[in-house]
């Protein structure tokens, strides 16, 4: 079918799904996922398509930032003076909700993770992640040190 940009292509993509498992550090904490979406997208095979990339945890957030170390430090300053850990957030009154008794006063961890998302799309050209030079996709650890799981489904041909 003939449009002004050109014939379109009809094209079926195929799904490649796994997830990255990992230890996280303390407090905030950000990890570069980039290496383990290469393996990812290596093993999916795929040249064109799209990959997504989800965190399963409401205390983390995925972004598309440069990972380099003195930016992380200021992150982890900068989510720490907007949101603190220490200021009262209704969800902290742990005796007032129904959950386990050992269950953290993280608020503030979910507050950034809404700011921050919880899932980037990145598009996938002749088999490769389409990233800037300085640009990586994180991991940010927000109530830390837990075991988490990270979602990614490669869409492709």
């Amino acid at each position: 079918m003939p449009s002004k940009f050109g014939r379109i292509k009809d094209i079926v993509l195929k799904i490649f799904r796994t997830f990255i498992e990992l230890e996280t550090g303390n407090d905030i904490a950000l990890h570069d996922l980039t290496h383990h979406l290469n393996r990812v997208l290596r093993d999916a095979g795929f040249e064109n398509g799209f990959m997504t990339v989800t965190s399963q945890h409401t205390t983390t957030a995925i972004s598309i930032n440069e990972y380099e170390e003195r930016l992380v430090e200021d992150v982890k300053a900068f989510l720490s003076k907007l949101i603190p850990a220490k200021d009262r957030y209704l969800h902290n009154d742990i005796a007032l909700r129904d959950c386990p008794p050992d269950e953290p006063e993280n608020a503030h961890s979910h507050l950034a993770a809404m700011l921050l998302g919880s899932s980037e799309v990145v598009s996938l050209v002749e088999g490769k992640m389409v990233l800037g030079q300085y640009q990586s996709v994180m991991l940010y650890e927000l109530d830390g040190p837990r075991k988490r799981k990270v979602d990614v489904q490669v869409y492709g041909e």
